[in-house]
């Protein structure tokens, strides 16, 4: 049977799980509804965001908590304070996700068929984004397999890396057509913008793939 403080530790970490995975099915949900170039959709979508400032406060009250009643080893104060980093990032990534669906929803609305296509193509960055959810989840799941989540972190620093590229060619292709737009130039830039505000996703995923690695195994935050 695990001693209470065991069992606020894993309570703590189950919670961390389930603020990723409602981030990550949102953001899978958001694909198909920019595949399917479904407005309303991409609203109700959204909705779960909601949830996400609360939780995350459940988490840090909850590692105070822990901090105060108990005197955690250095190995479990290692992953408390990995915690209360990772909450910081996924408001962010919340506060991305959130405001990249609301710009899409203004983009779509142009009926432009050519920022439809860009968009079209820029939803590589969204697929990459996926991948490194679904590992980021993993991580915590074999939080315990050393070599397991140092090979999930290679993973999502690769999808991380790709994106640069998929970004690059897309600024490329946008600029050009940016120079031959009558009267779009402005919403092209913007439909960058966002697509770089979107980027920071991964970024963020990528960060807190490295604060799991100092949680579960030491080194530098």
């Amino acid at each position: 049977m695990l001693s209470k403080y065991q069992e606020a530790r894993h309570e703590v970490r189950s919670d961390v799980l389930t603020a990723v995975k409602t981030l990550a099915e949102v953001n899978k949900k958001a694909l198909e509804a920019l595949e399917a170039q479904d407005v309303v959709a991409l609203e109700e979508i959204r909705k779960p965001l909601k949830k996400i400032p609360s939780l995350t406060e459940k988490i840090d009250n909850d590692i105070v908590l822990i901090f105060a009643r108990y005197t955690p080893e250095a190995r479990d104060l290692r992953e408390m304070v990995s915690y209360l980093k990772i909450t910081s990032a996924l408001n962010r990534i919340k506060t991305n996700i959130n405001n990249y669906l609301k710009n899409m929803q203004g983009m779509l609305d142009e009926e432009d068929v050519n920022i439809i296509q860009f968009i079209k193509e820029s939803l590589s960055i969204n697929r990459c984004t996926i991948n490194a959810f679904d590992k980021s989840i993993e991580m915590f799941q074999s939080f315990n397999d050393n070599d397991r989540i140092k090979q999930l972190a290679i993973e999502i620093d690769v999808e991380y890396a790709k994106t640069d590229d998929i970004y690059a060619l897309l600024e490329k292709s946008v600029i050009q057509k940016m120079s031959e737009a009558d009267g779009k130039a402005e919403e092209y830039f913007n439909l960058l913008k966002y697509i770089r505000k979107n980027l920071k996703i991964i970024d963020r995923l990528d960060s807190i793939s490295q604060r799991i690695i100092f949680a579960r195994m030491g080194g530098k935050l």
